[in-house]
């Protein structure tokens, strides 16, 4: 109850929005669907289509919509693991590219095993070894921080890359 509390806290108006018009949406596809009741085939592909449109869009669109409004870019100026101490720092920066300031920005940095297999590296990539978050508040529009990671206990010993990303708001 506390994840779906934190997210409704967290909207903003443009959520509304988009949440609001697919309702509408959803609700305009449902009148059609029972005026088209004595067709039934095409009454059920409309009142589906409506409850696609209705969770798909609302999935999709948050994350479009966010990752055009919080856009940002994320890069590693150096990565080093330590050899005194099982761990790795990682130097990056995070970059506002949107129209906003942003309130926050959760950074993560993740190392995860490198493979010759291109599909097994795209899997590889969802579970990472072990990975980082750190906070950075108030990041004003185009301005560029650097940050810094020191992950551990990183006691890996083979290939491994690292990557960093953020989600801002």
């Amino acid at each position: 109850m506390g994840i779906i509390n934190k997210f409704i806290n967290e909207l903003i108006i443009y959520d509304y929005i988009l949440f609001g018009s697919l309702l509408i949406l959803f609700i305009i596809f449902v009148l059609v669907g029972v005026i088209f009741r004595r067709k039934t085939l095409l009454a059920i592909f409309i009142i589906l289509f409506a409850f696609i449109t209705l969770f798909a869009g609302s999935i999709f669109g948050y994350i479009a919509m966010h990752q055009y409004l919080f856009k940002n870019e994320t890069t590693i100026i150096s990565q080093k693991k330590l050899s005194f101490t099982n761990a790795l720092v990682v130097y990056g920066t995070v970059k506002n590219g949107s129209e906003r300031d942003f309130k926050s920005c959760k950074i993560t940095a993740s190392a995860y095993k490198v493979s010759s297999n291109e599909i097994k590296n795209y899997l590889l990539k969802l579970k990472p070894i072990i990975k980082m978050s750190i906070i950075e508040n108030d990041i004003l529009k185009a301005q560029e921080r650097e940050v810094k990671f020191i992950i551990e206990p990183f006691t890996y010993i083979g290939d491994y890359n690292v990557s960093i990303g953020a989600n801002c708001k």
